[in-house]
């Protein structure tokens, strides 16, 4: 392999990519398929509505049987308000690690991937191995389901997929699904000293708030559980809110956004069923005796399933034989596009380089080591397939 071609060069000039969520992705998976093509690989792409983003969907060597996917997505999280040491899309390395906005999550593993065209070619493989390289994963998994939307009419569906998420190498086969909710309060403005003739959306809003943390207090109480969750219940969290202009006008308008990230086998919809009816029932009956035009509307921003892979399932000790562990498969509570590939039929498991604990923080770093553990494991799967 040239040298500009080694893991850390390629991940540099993915990491040049400035692939925050809000962005257009063409650039990289431009560059992407131009890695690609000489090799007579002819990329498919599937676009977002405004034409703005892409999927990228490659298949390499083989034959026409199931394959193996190995998926990623190209999308970061932002730096807005983050103390970088460096420029966050420069990588550098120090000591014995590369950093950069992306270098763990994910772009590393997409890197290692891309490094490993000549090897798979050379293998002549008799089962062939896909790229499925995502857009907007970061804001609720959205880019991916396109991409499978399209892959579900070709006349065979793979096998299994391997996300390589950060995982410090380790082999999770599950973790919780997550339901993303906008609440928007349409009160009556008024001046503050006539408080019986406004509706407070502010104060609605906070009684719903108040409402959802009083079912997160039941379930951690309650359950279900699943011990090998942290936590290891179905947790619901409000984290923005707005609503307001000054303080002597009872405000109009407050909205605010919740998440409910639940254990794979318990449903979100009674949940947020719960927060409905309580706005619906008991909230807004007393904004209507004001104003009929006051309510509560709701907006799904990111809703992605869960993934429950079996101990059973003939990946795991397939994947655990290659990286020759014989750690228990874990379970993590972040998310994945792993409830989607596994939602098609696709038999998967979330394994890469790189510790979640690095992810989304100032001075995003992966350890070099890291890295060569991924390579050697991407290079085991594709001898195993010869």
């Amino acid at each position: 392999m040239k040298p500009e071609q080694s893991t850390s060069a390629l991940l540099s000039k993915l990491i040049a990519f400035d692939t925050t969520s809000r962005h257009s992705n063409l650039e990289i998976i431009e560059f992407i398929s131009s890695l690609l093509e000489p090799h007579g690989i002819s990329p498919e792409l599937t676009f977002d509505q405004e034409g703005k983003k892409a999927n990228l969907f490659a298949t390499i060597g083989g034959g026409d049987g199931p394959g193996i996917v190995l998926s990623g997505h190209t999308d970061v999280v932002p730096v807005d308000g983050q103390d970088w040491s460096s420029d966050p899309f420069v990588t550098e390395v120090r000591n014995q690690r590369m950093y950069g906005r992306g270098v763990c999550d994910m772009k590393g593993f997409i890197a290692i991937c891309l490094t490993r065209i000549d090897e798979i070619l050379n293998a002549n493989l008799a089962t062939p191995i896909h790229f499925a390289f995502s857009y907007d994963e970061e804001v609720g998994c959205l880019g991916v389901t396109g991409l499978l939307d399209e892959l579900k009419k070709k006349p065979v569906l793979p096998k299994a997929c391997i996300i390589g998420e950060p995982t410090s190498m380790g082999v999770i086969r599950a973790h919780k699904g997550m339901l993303f909710k906008r609440c928007c309060v349409r009160g009556r403005s008024a001046h503050s000293s006539l408080v019986d003739q406004g509706v407070n959306a502010v104060t609605v809003a906070s009684r719903i708030i108040s409402r959802i943390d009083d079912i997160q207090q039941r379930v951690q109480q309650q359950g279900p559980f699943d011990p090998e969750f942290d936590p290891p219940y179905t947790t619901l969290h409000s984290g923005v809110i707005k609503g307001g202009t000054v303080n002597n006008i009872i405000p109009a308008h407050c909205q605010f956004d919740f998440e409910i990230r639940n254990l794979p086998e318990h449903p979100t919809l009674p949940l947020f069923k719960e927060v409905e009816d309580y706005a619906s029932h008991e909230l807004e009956p007393k904004m209507h005796a004001i104003d009929s035009n006051t309510g509560v509307d709701w907006h799904t921003l990111a809703d992605f399933p869960g993934m429950n892979t079996p101990v059973s399932d003939t990946l795991i000790p397939m994947i655990s034989e290659l990286l020759n562990t014989t750690a228990h498969p874990g379970k993590v509570s972040y998310g994945t596009e792993g409830g989607h590939f596994q939602n098609a039929g696709i038999s998967t498991i979330v394994c890469g380089p790189g510790s979640i604990e690095q992810a989304h923080k100032p001075d995003e770093y992966i350890d070099l080591d890291q890295l060569a553990q991924g390579e050697k494991f991407v290079s085991a799967l594709i001898a195993s397939l010869d």
